[in-house]
C-alpha cells in the first residue's frame, strides 16, 4: 500500500487485513517497543527491585535475566501478526474455540485496565508539574490524549511511538550523565548483599514486564506483509522492547539506590529532580508524560481488540463500526482514570503486587498459545474459521481450557504477592517460581493434549481470499 493510501484514521479492527492494505517496516517495530519501554513505568518496575531490599549489583543481573526470558516469549506472540494478519487475542480461538477464548480474554480486558490505570497515574504527576495543575486534573488531561490516538488507531500509534523513541533516548542519555555527575556509580555496583528471594523477586519484575506484553504485541505487527521474516520480527520487536525496559530498569535501580527512602509517592518528581529544575525539568516532565502516551494507548487499544474479540465471538461477525470502536474506548479509558483518580495515593505497593500477580494468569495462555502455532499446527491456521463457531475449531476447546485452568492453579502454591501467598513459598525461603511453573507445566501439558488430538490441522493457511 502507498503512503497515500494509508488512511490516518484506521479502517481494520479485529478482522484480517488483506495482503493489498499491508504496510510498514521491521524499523517501525523496533521504535514502536522501544518507545513503549523508555517510560517512567518501567524505571518505577526497576526501583522496585531496590525498594523491596535487592541488592543494586544483583538486581540489575536478575532483571537483565527476565527482560531476555520475558522478551523471547513476547517476540514469538509478535511474529505471529505477520503471518495472520490478526490481532493476538483472537488467534486464541484456535485453542480454547470461538466462545471459549473469551476466557482467557476477559482476563487480559483486566490487565489492560490496571496498566493503564498505573500509568495515568504517572502521567498525571508529571503533567501537573509541568502546567502547574492538580494530579487529578492532570489524570484527566492525559486521559483525553489516550482517547484520541486510541480511536486514530494503527498508523498514528506507530507514529508516536517514533517519536518517543527519540525523546526517551535524549531524556535517558540526559538522565544517566547526571546520574554520573551526582553519584560515584561504582560505589553503588559494589556486591553487599545476596538473597535468592531478592535476586528471583527482579527476574519476576522485568519477566512479568515483558510476558505482559504478549496478548497484544501482534496487534502491532499484523500489518506487516505476509512475506516479512518471523526471525527478523522476532529480532526487532524483541530487542526494542528488551533495550528500552532495562534501560529504564537500569535508570530506576540506582534511583531508588540514591533515594534513601524517598522514592514511593513522588516517583515521578524524584525522577526528574536527579535532572535538573527549571527549563530543563520541563522539558524532562514533557518526556514522561509523552513517553507515556505510547504505552497507555497501546493498552487502550489492545482493550479495545479484546472486547471488540469477545462480542464478535458470540454475535458471528468481526466488523467493527467506527461509532462503535469510540464508544468501547470512551468506556475503557473512562474505566481507567477512575481507577487512577481513586488509587493515586497507593500507588506504589499495589502495583507491585498487581504486576506479579498478573503472570498467574498470562503465562499458561502463553504457553498454550506459543505450543500450538509452533509445534501443533505449525503457523496452519484456517482464518475464516475463527468467526464460525460451527466451523473448524468449534465453540469450545475443552482441552485447551482445561490445560488453561491446570496452569493457572497449579501456581497458586508458589504465589506469593500481598493479594496471595501460597503455603509453599516459606518452604522456598520466600521465592515466588509461580511463574516459571505456569509456563513449563501447560506447555508440556498442551502438547501432550493436542498431539492426542482428532482435530485436523489445514494442509496450510487457509485465508479469507482464498476461502473466498
Amino acid at each position: 500500500m502507498t503512503q497515500a493510501n494509508k488512511p490516518l484514521i484506521e479502517r481494520r479492527s479485529i478482522d484480517y487485513i488483506p495482503e493489498a492494505e499491508r504496510h510498514g517496516s521491521l524499523y517501525s517495530q523496533f521504535t514502536l517497543w522501544l518507545g513503549a519501554n523508555l517510560q517512567i513505568t518501567a524505571i518505577v518496575t526497576g526501583a522496585l527491585a531496590v525498594v523491596l531490599g535487592g541488592d543494586v549489583f544483583w538486581s540489575l543481573i536478575g532483571l537483565l535475566i527476565g527482560q531476555l526470558f520475558g522478551g523471547a516469549v513476547m517476540a514469538l506472540h509478535a511474529a505471529q501478526g505477520p503471518k495472520l494478519g490478526l490481532p493476538q487475542m483472537i488467534s486464541s480461538r484456535v485453542q480454547f474455540g470461538v466462545y471459549g477464548a473469551a476466557i482467557p480474554i476477559v482476563l487480559v480486558c483486566l490487565m489492560y485496565l490496571g496498566f493503564t490505570a498505573t500509568g495515568t497515574v504517572l502521567s498525571g504527576q508529571a503533567i501537573a508539574q509541568l502546567i502547574d495543575v492538580s494530579d487529578s486534573a492532570g489524570i484527566l488531561i492525559f486521559a483525553a490524549v489516550i482517547v484520541l490516538a486510541t480511536v486514530l488507531g494503527y498508523r498514528v500509534i506507530h507514529g508516536i511511538g517514533r517519536i518517543a523513541s527519540v525523546l526517551g533516548v535524549i531524556a535517558f542519555f540526559y538522565l544517566f550523565s547526571r546520574l554520573m555527575v551526582l553519584t560515584d556509580i561504582g560505589a553503588l555496583l559494589q556486591i553487599r548483599h545476596f538473597s535468592w528471594a531478592s535476586f528471583l523477586l527482579a527476574v519476576s519484575l522485568a519477566a512479568s514486564w515483558q510476558i505482559a506484553y504478549g496478548p497484544y504485541v501482534a496487534d502491532y505487527s499484523r500489518y506487516l506483509p505476509s512475506s516479512t521474516s518471523s526471525w527478523k520480527t522476532f529480532l526487532a520487536v524483541g530487542a526494542g522492547s528488551v533495550i528500552g525496559a532495562q534501560t529504564a530498569m537500569v535508570l530506576g535501580v540506582f534511583a531508588a539506590a540514591l533515594a534513601d527512602g524517598q522514592f514511593a509517592g513522588r516517583e515521578v518528581a524524584y525522577i526528574v529532580g536527579l535532572g535538573s529544575t527549571g527549563a530543563m525539568a520541563a522539558l524532562l516532565y514533557f518526556c514522561v508524560a509523552f513517553g507515556k502516551v505510547t504505552i497507555s494507548t497501546l493498552n487502550s487499544y489492545g482493550s479495545f481488540m479484546c472486547i471488540a474479540t469477545i462480542i464478535s465471538g458470540f454475535r458471528g461477525h468481526i466488523e467493527v463500526s467506527r461509532l462503535q470502536r469510540l464508544l468501547f474506548v470512551l468506556a475503557i479509558v473512562g474505566a481507567s482514570t477512575t481507577i487512577a483518580l481513586l488509587g493515586q495515593h497507593s500507588f506504589l505497593g499495589a502495583f507491585k503486587s498487581f504486576i506479579l500477580f498478573l503472570l498467574t494468569f498470562f503465562t499458561p495462555w502463553s504457553a498454550v498459545n506459543l505450543v500450538d502455532y509452533y509445534f501443533i499446527t505449525k503457523e496452519r491456521y484456517d482464518v475464516p474459521a475463527l468467526s464460525d463457531p460451527y466451523g473448524r475449531y468449534g465453540r469450545w476447546n475443552r482441552p485447551g481450557i482445561v490445560v488453561y485452568v491446570i496452569g493457572v492453579l497449579i501456581q497458586m502454591p508458589f504465589i506469593s504477592t500481598k493479594l496471595y501467598t501460597g503455603p509453599m513459598v516459606a518452604q522456598l525461603g520466600g521465592v515466588d517460581i509461580s511463574w516459571i511453573i505456569g509456563l513449563v507445566v501447560p506447555s508440556v501439558l498442551y502438547y501432550l493434549v493436542a498431539r492426542k488430538s482428532a482435530r485436523p490441522v489445514p494442509a496450510k493457511m487457509v485465508l479469507p481470499e482464498a476461502a473466498a
